[in-house]
């Protein structure tokens, strides 16, 4: 059974740091393209951070850029987010999932920016 766990989220002040973590199970963690998906009320789920099966290649969003760095462990199935400067917008419920998503969606991880 496939179990993606996010976890590490909560409020912050706009400005501040977060580091999120997806623990992986249930597959072959280092054979996927994984990435970092993001839901703000009212708006579709959307790609915001992307990193290749080896972890040397890395998208971001616009949006993001410069800001969001994932990672992973492949030794340790598990995926991560450090989000820095964050801002209201980047308030939303954060995925992680295989690149391009399959069925595997977690409960996410809240992340809340504000003052």
């Amino acid at each position: 059974q496939v179990q993606l766990v996010e976890s590490g989220g909560g409020l912050v002040q706009p400005g501040g740091s977060l580091r999120l973590s997806c623990a992986a199970s249930g597959i072959v963690f280092s054979s996927y393209p994984m990435g970092w998906y993001r839901q703000a009320p009212g708006n579709q789920r959307v790609l915001v951070a992307a990193i290749s099966s080896d972890g040397y290649t890395t998208h971001y969003s616009d949006s993001v850029k410069g800001r969001f760095t994932v990672s992973r462990d492949n030794a340790h199935n598990t995926l991560y987010l450090q989000i820095n400067a964050l801002e209201r917008a980047d308030t939303a419920v954060y995925y992680c999932n295989t690149v391009p998503g399959r069925n595997l969606w977690g409960q996410g991880t809240q992340v809340t920016v504000s003052s």
